[in-house]
């Protein structure tokens, strides 16, 4: 049972998170983009798309941030069972893990998705484009990967378990 409950909590982990960490990393550039920004490019010419597609795009790597983080609760869940399963829910490897993860599912469920739909609205809305959009755009891209940090700290502490008598 705990190598199946081991396998899920991997494969959630690898599926959820990684598709969200790229999402939400790519999502400012597209954002600036369709708010009539640079976003990384020098124009249209420069292999950028234009502001419509790239909204269509911000608007798709923001439903993908959405849907994975509603997957990725598969992840603690059964890094938890897990856990049990092992006897090492006490661990101060797997304390400090869960508490990163916390923070950082806090930090997507309440700053990174509002901002993100946020800056869509401001996209769709013609007379809001450029106001502030670089700065909420660069915000968003440094939350983003404050996010991404969390994220691989905990696969490190994932793979390290220091302390633990289950680890290499």
């Amino acid at each position: 049972m705990t190598k199946f409950l081991l396998s899920v909590h991997v494969l959630a982990a690898i599926l959820a998170v990684e598709s969200i960490t790229v999402a939400a990393s790519m999502f400012p550039r597209y954002a600036l983009r369709a708010l009539g920004g640079a976003g990384g490019g020098e124009g249209e010419g420069a292999g950028e798309p234009s502001s419509d597609r790239a909204a269509g795009i911000a608007a798709l790597l923001h439903r993908v941030c959405r849907a994975y983080a509603v997957a990725g609760v598969a992840v603690p869940v059964f890094g938890i069972a897990t856990a049990v399963q092992l006897g090492v829910l006490t661990d101060a490897w797997l304390i400090a893990s869960l508490i990163l993860t916390t923070i950082a599912a806090g930090l997507l469920a309440l700053v990174i998705l509002p901002r993100q739909e946020a800056l869509l609205d401001r996209a769709a809305d013609p007379s809001d484009r450029a106001d502030g959009a670089r700065r909420a755009a660069a915000r968003l891209a440094m939350l983003t990967g404050i996010f991404n940090v969390l994220w691989a700290t905990v696969t490190v502490l994932m793979i390290v378990r220091p302390g633990s008598t289950t680890g290499a």
